[in-house]
């Protein structure tokens, strides 16, 4: 049996925060700002393994008024949403995800973004697929005030 999941993420970015997307520090003078490290990318890779088993969403699990979840590292959240999936006796077969930014260009940081998220989902970097995209400029993405990412995740039973 397959399922599958999509999740969405947003955050608004600041000065004065570090950027983690994909569980890559990225050197930038702005960082997403959110109750966590904010890594948009993790975010919606969780909603998306959360969806595809109707688990909820990712505020159901680490909501953002629990102060335990102040400042955690995403790889951390993205680790024990895994660890969900795998106690309903699924794995996942491959993460297709997109960021949409106009800053700063992200391509340089996406192989080991991929290495990242491969390692804590128990698959290999080819089957986890990162893009980015800008939006010419328009909206809040374009005018650098947000950052959005988009995840789908095909699993299947064990």
């Amino acid at each position: 049996m397959f399922r599958i999941g999509f999740g969405i993420d947003f955050h608004q970015l600041v000065e004065g925060r570090q950027l983690w997307i994909g569980g890559v520090n990225i050197p930038h003078h702005k960082g997403a700002l959110g109750h966590s490290d904010a890594d948009v990318l993790l975010h919606a890779i969780c909603d998306a393994l959360l969806g595809a088993l109707a688990l909820g969403d990712i505020g159901i699990h680490f909501p953002n008024t629990d102060l335990a979840y102040k400042d955690i590292d995403s790889k951390i959240l993205l680790q024990h949403t895994y660890t969900l999936i795998k106690a309903k006796n699924y794995k996942v077969v491959n993460v297709d995800s997109s960021i949409c930014l106009e800053a700063p260009k992200i391509k340089k940081y996406s192989g080991e973004m991929r290495k990242v998220i491969a390692a804590i989902l128990e698959i290999t970097e080819e089957d986890v697929s990162v893009k980015a995209t800008t939006t010419e400029q328009m909206g809040f993405v374009g005018r650098e005030e947000g950052l959005v990412a988009y995840a789908n995740v095909l699993l299947q039973k064990s």
